[in-house]
């Protein structure tokens, strides 16, 4: 029986067994995905093959950034991935501190700013985002990257700082904005960023609850609370805005809802440019959110030309560790548009 979900003009259908995973390989967590000009699907996964190819059907085409192979190596927690205009990937590498431009075969072609050494912030622990006292430089623990219709490029700096930085094309540093807090213009997990073709500036703060959405310039100018825990953005060439919502468990907090009391799963939200949510569908709770078509931890999200919605989650960290899902639960899920 298919999954579909949607109404009128908005409908997808889950193409289940979409990935053919070769032999041998597997992925606990996939962190990223994105496109390329001829429709190759990159997936950056936590595991032996940080970088894995496939074409618009699933087809595996290659795979590199394997340990040991060379300057592209990857830690653990590979993090954020976008593909810009020309075929421009670039790569965010959380625990490593590194951001980095690469060819479409593995070649690391320049990184921004410093990389393996984390900015001081004020004593991030490593796990609450209250921990991060001040703004810090590139970069502590980065999250991901979006690239603006001038070529400049803007960093989400994530879960060991509170700031947006951005970089010319070559990978310098121009400025970069944001505080801990609550208030307009701070942030507390930076998660993702996405540069609209008219420069604005949307970020996913991902611990208040909120996106928030700045001029080119970086000057705060509107935000949008009828999103949770958003992970991950993208805008379309019709302005629609897909968002990637995370699950909050019961008796976690929310720095800007305060105390969560009850599980509100993981979603998958649309909207138009100005913040009217057009269709929204996950409503799997706890072992539910197994169940194909639902989500255990959004964290990358792409649409591809024919507006088909490829979803990367982190299931073993969110879901099968804590032993709320079992083991073998999809990490990757393709939504073909009809």
């Amino acid at each position: 029986m298919s999954v579909k979900m949607g109404s009128g003009s908005l409908q997808y259908e889950l193409v289940e067994g979409w990935e053919q995973l070769p032999a041998g390989y597997r992925h606990a967590d996939v962190a990223g995905v994105c496109t390329d000009s001829s429709s190759n699907v990159y997936l950056f996964c936590r595991g032996d093959h940080p970088v894995m190819i496939y074409d618009r059907e699933g087809k595996f085409l290659d795979s590199w950034g394997e340990p040991g192979s060379g300057p592209g190596q990857f830690s653990y927690r590979t993090h954020g991935i976008h593909m810009a205009k020309g075929d421009q990937l670039f790569l965010v590498d959380d625990s490593n501190h590194k951001v980095g431009k690469y060819s479409l075969d593995g070649q690391e072609l320049f990184q921004c700013g410093p990389a393996d050494h984390p900015s001081d912030t004020g004593g991030y622990d490593g796990r609450n985002a209250a921990t991060v006292t001040r703004a810090g430089g590139p970069f502590n623990r980065p999250t991901n990257l979006s690239v603006a219709p001038d070529g400049d490029l803007f960093v989400s700096d994530g879960y060991g700082n509170t700031r947006i930085h951005r970089f010319d094309a070559s990978g310098h540093l121009c400025n970069s904005f944001g505080e801990p807090g609550s208030g307009p213009g701070q942030f507390r997990v930076p998660h993702s960023v996405w540069v609209h073709t008219d420069g604005r500036i949307f970020v996913c703060d991902r611990e208040n609850d909120r996106i928030q959405i700045f001029s080119p310039q970086g000057e705060y100018l509107t935000e949008w609370h009828d999103v949770q825990r958003p992970q991950d953005i993208f805008i379309d060439k019709d302005e629609r805005v897909y968002v990637g919502e995370l699950v909050w468990r019961a008796g976690m907090r929310s720095f800007r809802r305060g105390p969560i009391e009850n599980e509100e799963p993981a979603r998958m939200s649309i909207f138009d440019i100005n913040g009217n949510c057009l269709l929204r569908w996950g409503s799997g709770v706890g072992p539910d959110a197994a169940a194909p078509g639902q989500f255990v931890a959004p964290h990358g999200i792409w649409v591809d030309d024919r507006g088909d919605i490829y979803m990367a989650e982190v299931t073993d960290t969110i879901g099968v560790r804590p032993g709320i899902v079992p083991e073998g639960t999809h990490t990757f899920q393709k939504f073909a548009r009809i």
